[in-house]
């Protein structure tokens, strides 16, 4: 059974990926909690909204801030999630999974997400963290493909795929290609 999260428990160990929304949205309403950081939380019936200049790592969640703006500076951002958009978070269980979108952005995602499909593989919160780094490593450089033979694209589809659906490590995944 799937845990259910509120106002009263939403901040222990959960992951949570809150939509940017404009400033205007908690315009002239009083914070209902400010964080000891400086965080301020706006409760509603079907969700939180969070004020925030440090989104990633929040205490002892994993909180990411989606956003379409390719404005990206650093500064006061309000994020908005439904309770149902948080989910339990622990350092010992495979609970995530590794997204790469059509812009050639990774990200890992809960396994509690709409989106999860059985095919992922599954990682926990430190082996996800490693493969996203090795990930964006392939995906943003060309240096690593000149030890094999074939067009970098295509290996580079190769390595995400035996990474992210099979499960593999980077070094097993490249052992693979080399085959």
């Amino acid at each position: 059974m799937e845990k259910t999260y509120g106002r009263s428990n939403f901040h222990k160990h959960t992951f949570c990926v809150f939509d940017e929304r404009p400033l205007q949205d908690v315009a002239g309403t009083v914070p209902q909690y400010k964080s000891q950081s400086g965080s301020s939380y706006f409760f509603r019936d079907n969700g939180v909204y969070r004020l925030s200049d440090h989104w990633g790592r929040a205490a002892n969640c994993k909180w990411r801030l989606q956003s379409d703006s390719a404005d990206k500076s650093r500064g006061m951002r309000l994020g908005f999630a439904l309770w149902t958009s948080f989910h339990p978070d622990n350092d010992t269980e495979k609970l995530y999974y590794i997204d790469v979108d059509t812009q050639g952005q990774a990200h890992y995602q809960h396994k509690g997400h709409a989106d999860f499909s059985a095919a992922k593989a599954l990682f926990t919160a430190a082996e996800v963290t490693k493969r996203i780094r090795e990930i964006r490593s392939i995906l943003y450089s060309d240096a690593w493909s000149r030890h094999y033979d074939g067009d970098p694209e295509s290996l580079r589809t190769q390595l995400i795929h035996s990474i992210t659906v099979v499960g593999m490590t980077l070094q097993e995944a490249r052992i693979r290609l080399l085959k």
